[in-house]
């Protein structure tokens, strides 16, 4: 049986590998389909595989507060500003300190923490409450070991008596006479570190939340 040749037309004898007229090859071999270009495939064809990179870019850096690790941070930050304090810093900006080294210290013992104003603010105030609690102890230590508890007196009595000069006002005047008594004497110590603890935590979780703002956009850019 013939066929006849692709090139030139003419008759072939099938199994003959060469048409004895042009010598053109009778056996064709199918080349495949060219594979399309794998650089062609986007990000957006594979959409499982994006998905798990957002989700492990996600799971990198988080708000969430490691406090195990966050305490050690600010019980390190409170001790330096209460030491500090001891050595006659005012106590609002040991405070202030406080709370700036507390946010700077969990930073860099947690890398993934993703450092906000509000997340900041949260070290910062954790971080005024132990700095509180420290500077209560070391002040009461002081005053024991110096046997200073009569000159602590001696100076809130000086003070009642430079405040209540400036009235004459008679009510006025009972009032600070009130306060001079043992009774008198003990409000104002305690009223004094509740004012101081709310101001400890104010100033520690202010300055937690503006180091948070700050570093929080200088690490974005």
């Amino acid at each position: 049986m013939d066929h006849s040749c692709y090139k030139c037309g003419h008759p072939v004898e099938d199994g003959k590998p060469f048409c004895a007229q042009c010598g053109a090859p009778q056996i064709r071999v199918p080349l495949p389909e060219a594979v399309p270009a794998a650089a062609s495939v986007g990000a957006s064809d594979l959409p499982i595989f994006s998905d798990a990179v957002r989700g492990s870019n996600a799971a990198v850096l988080s708000p969430k507060v490691e406090w195990r690790t966050a305490l050690r941070s600010c019980a390190l930050a409170a001790l330096i500003a209460a030491l500090i304090m001891m050595f006659g810093m005012v106590p609002i900006l040991a405070a202030l300190g406080a709370g700036f080294l507390a946010v700077n210290f969990y930073r860099r013992s947690n890398p993934a923490w993703l450092l906000t104003p509000r997340s900041g603010a949260r070290v910062g105030a954790v971080c005024g409450v132990l700095f509180f609690l420290m500077g209560a102890v070391f002040e009461a230590l002081a005053v024991y070991v110096t046997h200073s508890q009569a000159q602590v007196r001696e100076k809130m009595m000086e003070a009642l008596q430079t405040a209540a000069a400036r009235s004459n006002d008679p009510q006025v005047q009972a009032a600070f006479d009130q306060l001079k008594t043992p009774e008198g004497i003990a409000f104002m110590l305690v009223l004094g570190m509740v004012v101081l603890f709310v101001v400890s935590i104010a100033a520690g979780g202010l300055a937690g939340a503006l180091t948070g703002a700050f570093l929080g956009r200088r690490k974005s850019r």
